[in-house]
């Protein structure tokens, strides 16, 4: 597990994180595998995962590795602890919840929680919120995050949802700090996932 400060850079650097999900434990970390071996180094395990607070454990064990590990679809302050006592680096959740935020806030660790308004995002900001996801990102476009930082320049925001292969620099040049990455590498096999992820890897590089 990260300190604060590093995790944070380590997210704004990388920029990418994947976003796991699967049926199974073992599904979930055939993902990650294969996202690793394509050049990403972020990954949320989302709680949607059948004992995701075991997966993240795991991955978080792993000194070997150079990744950093976190924790998606969070809705409640148990499942923030759970996941932080389990090892997560970061929380990510689909809406803002002040009291993830204070918890976060407490163990020092990042809290990126899901706003689509100015008002939410605004919010969130205040309770401590590092970064801010956009969600649903399909239900905008990338220049929405250019019009957001017009008036709130200060913010740090990330698109989750609707981010693909054919606009996901878009994002980033309109001032996104990082993209998630989710549909994009679901595939069947650990060599696909990262044939996948090296493709968007390679596209953000360029």
């Amino acid at each position: 597990m990260y300190d604060k400060l590093t995790t944070l850079q380590q997210l704004i650097e990388n920029k990418i994180i994947a976003v796991i999900r699967g049926e199974n434990v073992q599904e979930a970390a055939k993902i990650v595998e294969g996202a690793y071996l394509g050049g990403i180094k972020v990954m949320e395990v989302t709680y949607t995962v059948p004992d995701a607070s075991k997966l993240i454990k795991d991955l978080s064990e792993q000194d070997d590795k150079d990744w950093v590990i976190g924790a998606g679809t969070v809705l409640d302050e148990v499942t923030a602890r759970l996941a932080i006592l389990s090892g997560a680096s970061f929380i990510v959740s689909p809406s803002f919840d002040e009291k993830v935020a204070k918890l976060c806030n407490r163990y020092q660790v990042p809290y990126i929680p899901g706003c689509f308004t100015a008002s939410e995002i605004i919010k969130a900001m205040e309770a401590g919120a590092d970064i801010i996801k956009i969600f649903p990102g399909n239900a905008v476009s990338p220049s929405f995050i250019k019009t957001i930082k017009g008036p709130i320049p200060q913010v740090n925001l990330m698109p989750s949802g609707g981010v693909n292969l054919n606009n996901i620099t878009e994002w980033i040049d309109n001032g996104a700090v990082a993209v998630s990455i989710g549909s994009n590498i679901y595939k069947d096999s650990i060599e696909e996932i990262k044939e996948a992820a090296s493709e968007i890897v390679n596209i953000m590089q360029r």
